[in-house]
């Protein structure tokens, strides 16, 4: 699920498009919006609340691309 997309949800805003509630695949980057830092910060603690432990954390953020890469991007930012 894209970041900007579990955050809406999370603050009751747009309704996510797609089929069934899932978000629609990306049709290219340069069509995609851009996950702020104040997005990812938010994103980072929504996961953090809902985390069984700090390992399940660290994998969820992983998943989502909350993590940074070896070269200090964040996925979720690209």
């Amino acid at each position: 699920m894209e970041v900007r997309q579990f955050l809406l949800r999370q603050e009751g805003g747009e309704q996510v498009s797609g089929v069934g509630g899932l978000p629609g695949q990306r049709s290219g980057h340069a069509e995609a919006p851009r996950v702020s830092d104040d997005q990812v910060r938010r994103a980072r603690i929504a996961v953090a609340s809902g985390a069984a432990d700090a390992e399940d954390c660290a994998q969820l953020l992983d998943m989502l691309g909350l993590t940074p890469d070896e070269d200090g991007n964040l996925p979720a930012q690209r």
